[in-house]
């Protein structure tokens, strides 16, 4: 497969290792806020947009939505590196822009300003830059385009919708929250449940209880946060994982308990909801992301300032 336009190396981060890594791979418009600038691009087009970021190309962007996140995987490549200067399980971040390099400069010298450990800087004319997911080894793609993420899903990497929103800044260690159907685990219930409503649904979890759930689009990524969180005791761990979903723990909490104990992934808290709204617990627990596949639990998040990430089930 040919390689991207243009791979920039940013030679003042340590490569790592993407057959060990844990690659994520995000877009401009996910990590900064680029929404004056895409505006722009939309009513004057792609030449008055390079100009405007060649103008401004040593003006920082403002952080966007998944900004937050990425700062606390630095942060546990910083505490994994503490504990094993060898360690090869590491976060790898790379950026992916359909920006040409000379408007990407801009890009570049943002990632720059604040610090972020950007190893790679693919500046993509294809349309579809999705192509080049899998070559890199990406496990984890966000991105505020819904087609892009539509096409990775579809390719089999983890994929997921940034809506751009003001989001507070959270302490670390680094907060990961998960849905459960659709998103970690297959939306098999979900089906049965549009069909014949919920009874039909508790019915067919007690019916299958042994039997553990399929895959949902972001288990790989899960799963490799996963083996990352077991180097570390619970106390001592850089990352926290969670399970909220709005499964009820008593008719249909065990089945989803059991799936995750055959997988072999240990989740840090479980909340099951019963169908109400996560709002109110995800204010608390202030994660660095949230990744449900129901609009309604993202515009709720939202609402709280929770960074989301929408895994739409229906590309």
């Amino acid at each position: 497969m040919a390689e991207p336009e243009s791979t920039v190396i940013n030679t003042n981060v340590k490569q790592k290792d993407p057959s060990k890594a844990l690659v994520i791979a995000v877009t401009t418009r996910a990590i900064f806020n680029l929404e004056k600038e895409h505006k722009l691009y939309l009513e004057k087009g792609k030449e008055e947009y390079t100009r405007h970021q060649q103008a401004n190309q040593d003006k920082p962007l403002p952080p966007g939505t998944a900004f937050a996140f990425i700062q606390a995987v630095q942060y546990v490549n910083k505490k994994m590196l503490e504990s094993n200067p060898a360690e090869k399980d590491l976060f790898d971040i790379l950026v992916l822009s359909n920006n040409s390099p000379e408007s990407g400069a801009r890009i570049i010298n943002s990632a720059k300003h604040y610090g972020l450990e950007i190893s790679k800087f693919c500046f993509v004319s294809d349309e579809d830059s999705t192509q080049y997911l899998k070559s890199h080894g990406v496990k984890l793609f966000l991105s505020a385009d819904r087609t892009d993420v539509c096409n990775a899903l579809q390719r089999g990497v983890s994929a997921a919708l940034i809506f751009q929103q003001e989001v507070r800044a959270p302490s670390t260690p680094l907060r990961v929250v998960f849905d459960g159907d659709a998103v970690l685990f297959s939306d098999e219930t979900d089906q049965i449940f549009q069909e014949h409503g919920l009874e039909g649904a508790v019915r067919y979890e007690q019916a299958m209880e042994a039997v553990p759930m399929g895959e949902g689009p972001l288990k790989t990524f899960a799963m490799h946060l996963g083996k990352m969180r077991r180097k570390f005791s619970q106390e001592k761990s850089p990352i926290r994982t969670y399970l909220v979903t709005a499964r009820s723990g008593r008719d249909m909490g065990i089945r989803a308990i059991k799936t995750l104990r055959e997988w072999g992934l240990a989740i840090d808290e479980a909340f099951f909801m019963d169908g109400a709204p996560k709002g109110p617990i995800l204010a608390q627990i202030q994660p660095h992301i949230f990744f449900d596949d129901g609009l309604h639990n993202i515009q709720g998040a939202q609402n709280v300032g929770v960074p989301s990430a929408w895994v739409p089930s229906c590309c």
